[in-house]
Order: structure tokens, then C-alpha cells, then sequence
């Protein structure tokens, strides 16, 4: 099997890109012989696919409480790449959730800049479209940029937040050791709890059909969450959204 080297980086600092050629590669290993390196490999096109990693951030959802309303989105991942328990997965995350990941992400690998988060406004608005797709794109690119980044891809609070549904508090937790379950094992469990098998799909599906048509998100715009039993359809909440 023909196999060639490619997007070889240090995941200690500094960190720099390693050439493919040997003589080069030894080189700067007798520069700096405490650093760790991470080699990804990947299969010629002869042989197969190159890795890739699909982020998405889509479906805004309105969620409400007694006193408060917020935005989350569904994050999407789709990837063959190694780095990942799972190959693919969808979660649900708010803004505040974002801004946690990005806080521990830097202070966790200090010598790298972060990219930033959209910018948070007094001026949001959860029933302005604009505004909401406006924070939507710039979360989705947020997290295009950090997971093509091996060190902050080994920090294992990354992959909790995009493949499990726990929450920051939980994820500290986990990452501490001082829960019950791994790290893999979260991943593997939340999958299996989202894993819809041939007749459960049927009954949710005759479930439905006795659903309130409001209850349902609208297939353009802003939705309710259908876990929210006191969201029905979109009237206009004038909650405003909570932090």
C-alpha cells in the first residue's frame, strides 16, 4: 500500500510544518528533540480518499423557559478522519456554550489565536432572521477553522462539546477523570441514544401524524424545538434571548 505523508504538524509548541523529505525531517527533530510530533497519514488517491472533516451549523431552534428564550443550533459533523469516536454526529449548542469551548480552548493552548466568535450585541434579536443567521455562520465558521488545527483537535473538551449532549460543567467533569465514563465512552453512549432503528422510526413517525401541526418547526425560517412542549409553532416571542 503507497502511503505519503502530508499535514505533518508539531502539537507542542512552537509549532511549525515538517517537510516530507528525511534529511529535513531529522534536521529540525535534532533542533528541538523535547517536541512531540503528530504525523497525519493519508492514502494516495490510488488507494483511497484523503481524510475530511464536514462541520455544519444549521437548524436555529427557539427554546423557552418560564422567564427566558434562547437560540440553539444543530452542529453536524461528518468526517473518516481518525482524530474522531464517532464518524458522524449531531448536537444541539447556544452561543454561551460556544463562548465556554473557545475560553477553555485558549487557555488550554495558550501560544495559538484563537479564531473569534461572532460578536455578541445588545441589539440581537432571536425573531430577527438576519440576526440569527448572521451568529449562525459565524459559529460555523468558528468551527471550521479549530478543527483543522491538531492541537486544539487533541483537546478531548472539543470533542465532547461537538458529540455529546453534556453539559460544559459535565464535560469538565469527564476530562477530569472524575466520572464514572471515558471520553469515548460518552461519545459512544449519546450516539447510541440518538440512534433511530427501523420501527422506532415508524412509531415516531405514526406519533406524528397525531401531532399538533404547530408543534412542528417550519421547513424555512426559525423553528421551535419539539422538545419544548410550551413551543407551538412561531408567535413571535418578545422574550429576549438570554445569555
Amino acid at each position: 500500500m503507497a502511503l505519503s505523508r502530508a499535514n505533518s504538524q508539531i502539537f507542542d509548541q512552537p509549532s511549525f510544518s515538517i517537510s516530507s523529505n528525511k534529511s529535513n525531517y531529522q534536521e529540525r527533530r535534532s533542533q528541538c528533540p523535547g517536541l512531540i510530533v503528530h504525523v497525519s497519514w493519508k492514502m494516495t488517491p490510488k488507494h483511497g480518499k484523503e481524510e475530511f472533516v464536514t462541520v455544519l451549523v444549521r437548524d436555529p431552534r427557539i427554546q423557552k423557559d418560564t422567564w427566558h428564550s434562547h437560540i440553539d443550533y444543530e452542529i453536524f459533523i461528518h468526517t473518516n478522519s481518525m482524530c474522531f469516536t464517532r464518524k458522524t454526529s449531531c448536537v444541539r449548542r447556544r452561543f454561551r456554550e460556544f463562548v465556554w469551548l473557545r475560553q477553555k480552548l485558549q487557555s488550554n493552548a495558550v501560544l495559538i489565536q484563537l479564531p473569534e466568535l461572532p460578536s455578541k450585541t445588545p441589539f440581537f434579536s432571536i425573531n430577527n432572521p438576519h440576526h440569527v443567521d448572521h451568529r449562525r455562520q459565524g459559529l460555523q465558521e468558528f468551527l471550521q477553522k479549530i478543527l483543522q488545527c491538531p492541537v486544539l483537535l487533541s483537546d478531548s473538551r472539543l470533542h465532547l462539546f461537538i458529540q455529546t449532549q453534556l453539559c460544559p460543567d459535565d464535560i469538565e467533569e469527564c476530562v477530569s477523570g472524575r466520572t464514572k465514563y471515558s471520553v469515548a465512552d460518552a461519545i459512544h453512549e449519546f450516539a447510541n441514544l440518538k440512534r433511530r432503528f427501523p420501527v422506532e422510526h415508524e412509531e415516531r413517525k405514526n406519533e406524528e401524524n397525531y401531532a399538533d401541526s404547530d408543534s412542528e418547526s417550519s421547513s424555512s425560517g426559525l423553528g421551535h424545538s419539539s422538545d419544548d412542549s410550551s413551543s407551538h409553532g412561531r408567535k413571535g416571542s418578545t422574550v429576549p434571548e438570554e445569555p
